[in-house]
């Protein structure tokens, strides 16, 4: 899978020997810029920007997000808790499945509701009826697959065949619709708006006379707005011009662009040796700190990558038992010693929320740095309790 990181920008500058190894950093200026932009871009579109918790949930600048952005969506419970905690503004709520005992406080908690299929909605009509009759407010919105696939890696296509995500428009009929306020799609994964206007001309037929009893349509997530090569003027048209021909509030739920190139991964060379070519180890794990590596799979950028003719090439893996924990093969000036530091690109989103303590690797510290002012500050360590508390 390709990476869109626009390189290194102001972490060129950051001195990697004053955070704690390893260690996610996050650039709030950076954050700022991309806020602003997406702030910008639901200004004069008129649509509502949410912030997707399960991309970047780092709450300690929840109220920087709440400065420029309408609210933020959740995937389930949890997000949920975490959203009425920390954050501002409206609160949605998607799942696949809900498990009935989770439901009612979901229902209390949120303002819009979405469910994956209608059968999973009537079989919530009772839950949904005595939270409303116990004075929750809450929208009802309903996912359809567009069944129009634009993603570039299938495994990471909400629209392939057999996709257990959203329910499919060509089964969609009036009726399905009774008690929805909504609807909700998502078909993109770090795109731009080309693939987005193409999904809408496939879909618009397909719902010709089922959106007058709608108030809103929510797009979802996967726009790579605050990219620099995105064509914002373009989105900005689509967005109005939906909004406009059906008489809908459009919303959307970037995550990835909230803190695009706004984060690095530090970590530590802990030994060097060879084996038909240098291979270093490193107390950053791909499976433990940066699973998309191996899931996706894709190779991270790396700070301060050599670009010489002579450079050595080097293999970085991690610290965990895992074959397969490799981050990749780097190019260094020279075989990196012992104590080294290094960083890889864009880790700020989905890195950081996808974390784990296979093997007892630790988990990253989480730290917050203003590239413009250079203040830095370590916002969390994680330690021994913390691995330990998640087994029995």
């Amino acid at each position: 899978m390709e990476t869109h990181a626009a390189g290194p920008g102001a972490f060129a500058r950051l001195d990697l020997g004053r955070v704690p190894s390893p260690c996610f950093v996050v650039d709030e200026a950076a954050v700022r810029r991309n806020l602003a932009v997406l702030k910008d871009v639901g200004e004069r579109s008129g649509a509502k920007v949410l912030l997707a918790l399960k991309a970047f949930s780092m709450w300690a600048l929840a109220d920087l997000v709440g400065d420029h952005l309408d609210g933020v969506c959740a995937s389930g419970l949890w997000e949920a808790r975490l959203a009425r905690e920390h954050y501002r503004g409206e609160l949605t709520t998607y799942a696949p499945a809900y498990r009935g005992e989770d439901l009612p406080e979901i229902l209390r908690l949120s303002d819009t509701v979405i469910f994956n299929s209608p059968a999973q909605l009537a079989r919530f009509a009772g839950a949904i009826a005595q939270a409303r009759a116990e004075g929750a407010v809450f929208d009802i919105g309903l996912r359809l697959n567009p069944e129009h696939s634009e993603a570039e890696v299938a495994k990471y296509d909400p629209c392939q065949n057999g996709s257990r995500l959203g329910f499919p428009v060509s089964q969609l009929r009036l009726e399905h619709l009774e008690g929805v306020d909504g609807l909700h799609i998502h078909a993109l994964c770090e795109q731009g708006v080309e693939p987005l206007r193409r999904i809408w001309q496939s879909l618009e037929p397909k719902l010709a006379g089922m959106l007058a009893g709608l108030t809103w349509l929510n797009l979802g997530g996967g726009h790579h707005i605050t990219r620099a090569d995105y064509d914002r003027e373009g989105l900005v048209t689509l967005l109005r011009d939906i909004a406009e021909r059906h008489g809908l509030q459009v919303y959307l739920e970037p995550g990835e662009a909230i803190a695009l190139d706004a984060g690095v991964l530090v970590g530590e060379i802990l030994d060097v040796f060879d084996n038909g070519g240098p291979v270093a180890i490193t107390d950053i794990s791909a499976t433990c700190h940066m699973p998309d590596v191996i899931e996706a799979p894709y190779r991270p950028a790396m700070l301060n990558e050599s670009d010489s003719e002579t450079a050595v090439t080097v293999r970085l893996g991690g610290p965990s038992c895992l074959a397969g924990d490799i981050i990749g093969d780097y190019r260094f000036d020279s075989p990196p010693e012992p104590g080294a530091r290094l960083a890889f690109l864009d880790q700020a989103h989905y890195s950081m929320v996808k974390t784990n303590t296979f093997n007892g690797v630790p988990l990253p510290a989480i730290a917050l740095w203003n590239s413009d002012t250079d203040a830095l500050r370590v916002v969390r360590r994680f330690d021994y309790a913390d691995f330990r508390d998640r087994l029995s």
